[in-house]
């Protein structure tokens, strides 16, 4: 499948629980849409996880061609509750496809409330990033109350369900079914339509008989004590 595909909306927020990998989502739809011709910006908007924020990978998006707004540098390790003036850049430019990757809870979520006004009145999806492995969303109760707690948070509607279950090297395409199945029980319960399922390439290539398309993705994020 394509990035525009998954991304067919101008701005990509996306969301989920801690450890649900969304940031790795993120950086690697953002490589994709950019590799697809678009003039793409990524935002660092995550200001509760210390580890796995795309900004920490500025080069290897800039050479891509995503130009990468986050926290001033000087701040680059400190949880700062403050947003980057550029991330207006990405509201009020229509060439531009952003994506923005905002913090793993409803706390982290807080910091785009602010834009809501001008959220609402742009091209966007609210994108909520499933993995059936993290305790809290793994079954589907606690998945939906955590959803409807980042719309609460953020006055913002989920549009959509991206089931990105994985183990980090240990996952196994058994994972990823399993992920699958919650994912739909989820959307038949909300109504909110399953995007597509992630996988890193060479499990992709056996998950072709799932009902939505694969997003494949290779491991951009390392682990803190890589």
């Amino acid at each position: 499948m394509t990035a525009s595909t998954v991304c067919s909306h101008r701005i990509s927020i996306i969301t989920g629980h801690y450890g649900t990998g969304k940031t790795e989502f993120s950086v690697n739809l953002a490589l994709a849409l950019s590799a697809e011709g678009k003039q793409v910006m990524l935002a660092d908007l995550d200001i509760v996880n210390p580890y796995f924020r795309s900004r920490e990978r500025r080069n290897l998006l800039e050479e891509a061609g995503v130009r990468l707004i986050s926290s001033a540098q000087s701040f680059s390790n400190a949880d700062l509750p403050a947003l980057p003036a550029e991330l207006l850049s990405i509201l009020e430019t229509p060439a531009i496809t952003g994506v923005l990757d905002i913090g793993g809870d409803p706390v982290g979520a807080r910091v785009l409330a602010r834009f809501r006004p001008k959220i609402i009145q742009e091209d966007y999806q609210l994108i909520f990033v499933l993995n059936a492995n993290r305790p809290e969303v793994r079954e589907i109760d606690g998945a939906i109350t955590y959803l409807r707690s980042i719309e609460a948070t953020t006055g913002l509607t989920c549009t959509g369900i991206v089931n990105n279950t994985h183990l980090c090297g240990e996952t196994t395409g058994e994972d990823i079914r399993r992920g699958a199945a919650l994912s739909a029980a989820v959307s038949e319960a909300t109504g909110i339509p399953v995007l597509c399922h992630v996988a890193v390439e060479p499990l992709a290539q056996a998950l072709g008989d799932l009902p939505e398309p694969v997003f494949p993705i290779t491991i951009k994020m390392k682990k803190p004590w890589e």
